[in-house]
Order: C-alpha cells, then sequence, then structure tokens
C-alpha cells in the first residue's frame, strides 16, 4: 500500500526552503522559463511522499548560511542543483 503524502502546503514551503537556502528562487526560475509550473508541482508532490521530512526540517534549522547543496537524501536534490547557476571560469 503507499503511503499517505504530507501536507500539501507543509511541502510546498518545505520545497521552497531548501530551495532558498540554496540560493534558488524558484519563482524567478519559473518566470525565466527554467522551471515549468508541471516541474515545480512534481518537485512538492515528491516532497510530500519523502521519508525524510524530519530530517529535512531539522537542516532548514540548522542552516545559517547559503548552502550549495541540498539536504542529504533529498528527493528533489538533483533538480535542485540543477537549477543553480554555473559559474564560468574566465
Amino acid at each position: 500500500m503507499r503511503p499517505a503524502l504530507g501536507d500539501p502546503s507543509q511541502h510546498f514551503f518545505m520545497t521552497r526552503s531548501v530551495a532558498r537556502v540554496m540560493g534558488l528562487n524558484l519563482y524567478e526560475d519559473m518566470q525565466s522559463g527554467r522551471l515549468s509550473a508541471e516541474a515545480y508541482a512534481a518537485m512538492v508532490t515528491r516532497c510530500r511522499g519523502c521519508a525524510l521530512v524530519e530530517a529535512c526540517q531539522d537542516w532548514l534549522a540548522s542552516r545559517t548560511a547559503l548552502s550549495a547543496t541540498p539536504p542529504p537524501g533529498c528527493c528533489n536534490g538533483a533538480q535542485l542543483s540543477a537549477l543553480r547557476p554555473q559559474t564560468v571560469p574566465q
């Protein structure tokens, strides 16, 4: 049996919070076309099904500075990392 999904509102804010700690603004990424509304909704849905909610909340609470990486085991980690701006060496 499939486990119940978590509260949509809570996981929307958790997804957005992890992104912000990583220096991302998902709203701006949607406005620029780098992230579709469907992809954002899929990220929130994946977060809702994640078993690491407490670990993620602890990770968010412990952040005092921006982090280049998502919390360990983040189900959206690869997608969030892909949205990070790539620096071009000069």
